[in-house]
């Protein structure tokens, strides 16, 4: 077998020397090209394949001798099926490589969990004794706790003398205290049973409510913190103390708030000053903008945003329920049905966005209630109608998600006692979800024609009769042969001439 050195080859990977596989690895490709070596590949290509090196799964080619065979199968079979050959031969066996390194995670500061280790002269290292844990830091409340050359805890001397837990000498604790990432790969955990005291968590507790469904989480947290969750979790597993082995069944990555394309830093800070807005625009309308700003994964440029408008919104949601000249409790049976079927479809819909995650979807279809509240107050049958003071009590339900300080008002301004958050979600009657109408687009040779306003139920052959009766239709039609006509009822009609 020829040997080559090469210096795209990790020494550290392995045994620091690999099998060149020029058919699958471009790297091994251009190799191969540069010192005119044999590329055979070992994977077939699809037939619409342009590259060089193919790394895809596909059939095994080529890798046949008078032993055994691997052609025609996929590659997870052929390793499979090559390592019982090998077994079976007794000249290899499988085996799993892990490149895992020692994870560092004593931290020269005071901020962390101290390390319940106990330096004796006699015994050595002495683990501290499950009686006496957790160990607690001292309060150094008014201490110099810049860094030194040691940790801050070794200024501490009445706390770090102490016997050693074997021999009853003299000792002294450990004075780092872990990385931050230690505590926080398993806080999930201590959630399920926080008070008790004889254990970090109660397994049972955490059968019964872990694993969390859902993480929220900063981008920057994707690759550290989620990564030590899982080993966590899995060395856990392993000692039978959980029954999963990934920490959260769900992920989503929310975004940042930049300003003017600047993300926030630790040399720059926020980026946004916080508090001034708040002051300027009140808590309720920040929290809108960024709710109703996109999708809670996409950033935000807070320079395109506009609070001024969030606070127009609110007053326009707490004039309605000011303006609400009903008594509570009246059954909203007898109100307006237009604005009922707006108030239900809206709760149908924005229940199923709230469990979608598509914030800023749901702060829209509440709008769109808003508005069709206010008009039917103005134009339509008023204040005073029990479809009205419906809407009121679902909008100030839905925004108190949002925006509770706004929501708590007009839920004091409809006459109820506080607060909102326990009014329960409002329940969508399926008949005011009915269409009474749906809107059918009419195409011509695939260009829009006409729209027409018809039953859900109708069939397809009125719904041709209607389409091609229609003149604007006609017009486009213009006397030419109608071929064919393709019905989609209730939606669709497309006229082919």
């Amino acid at each position: 077998i020829p040997v080559y050195a090469a210096d795209y080859v990790l020494a550290d990977y392995g045994t620091g020397a690999i099998m060149a596989v020029p058919g699958q690895d471009q790297r091994d490709w251009d190799f191969a090209v540069e010192y005119d070596l044999p590329i055979v590949r070992t994977v077939q290509p699809p037939a619409d394949f342009e590259g060089k090196a193919y790394p895809g799964a596909g059939s095994v080619i080529n890798s046949a001798t008078g032993e055994v065979s691997l052609d025609g199968l996929g590659v997870e079979a052929a390793k499979a099926k090559v390592s019982d050959w090998l077994e079976s031969k007794g000249v290899g066996e499988r085996t799993v490589n892990f490149r895992l390194r020692d994870w560092l995670i004593s931290r020269q500061r005071y901020w962390g969990c101290p390390i319940p280790i106990v330096h004796c002269s006699s015994c050595g290292e002495v683990a501290v004794p499950d009686d006496q844990l957790p160990v607690s830091l001292p309060d150094l409340r008014g201490a110099d706790l810049a860094p030194k050359g040691t940790s801050p805890l070794a200024a501490a001397t009445d706390w770090a003398r102490v016997a050693c837990p074997r021999c009853g000498g003299e000792g002294h604790r450990d004075t780092d205290t872990m990385d931050t990432f230690v505590d926080s790969s398993w806080y999930f955990l201590r959630y399920c049973s926080p008070h008790d005291a004889d254990a970090a968590f109660d397994p049972e507790q955490v059968r019964r409510w872990a694993p969390p469904d859902h993480y929220f989480g900063g981008v920057e947290h994707a690759i550290l913190h989620l990564l030590y969750s899982r080993f966590f979790t899995k060395a856990l597993h392993d000692m039978d103390m959980v029954d999963f082995v990934e920490p959260f069944t769900a992920l989503t990555t929310q975004g940042q708030v930049i300003n003017r394309g600047a993300r926030m830093s630790k040399s720059r800070g926020n980026g946004v000053d916080l508090g001034e807005q708040l002051d300027r625009y009140g808590v309720d309308a920040v929290r809108l903008t960024m709710v109703f700003s996109g999708p809670p994964s996409d950033d935000i440029d807070w320079a395109d945003m506009s609070p001024a408008g969030s606070v127009k919104f609110l007053h326009r949601a707490w004039r309605i329920a000011h303006d609400v000249d009903d008594e509570v409790g009246v059954p909203p049976t007898g109100g307006d049905v237009a604005l009922r079927r707006v108030t239900h479809h809206t709760i149908h819909e924005a229940t199923k966005l709230i469990e979608a995650f598509r914030f800023n979807v749901f702060v829209a279809r509440v709008m769109e209630l808003v508005n069709a509240t206010r008009k039917a107050i103005d134009t339509g049958p008023g204040a005073g109608d029990p479809a009205v003071r419906e809407a009121a009590e679902t909008m100030a339900i839905m925004l108190s998600l949002v925006v509770p300080y706004t929501a708590e008002e007009m839920w004091h301004e409809l006459g109820h006692e506080p607060t909102v958050a326990m009014a329960g979600w409002p329940a969508a009657d399926p008949e005011l979800l009915v269409e009474q109408s749906v809107t059918c687009v009419v195409q011509v040779q695939g260009k829009l024609r006409a729209r027409l306003d018809v039953p859900p139920d109708i069939d397809d052959a009125r719904l041709r009769e209607l389409a091609l009766a229609d003149p604007m239709v006609q017009r486009a039609i213009e006397g030419r042969e109608v071929r064919t006509v393709i019905v989609r009822a209730p939606k669709l009609v497309n006229v082919v001439v």
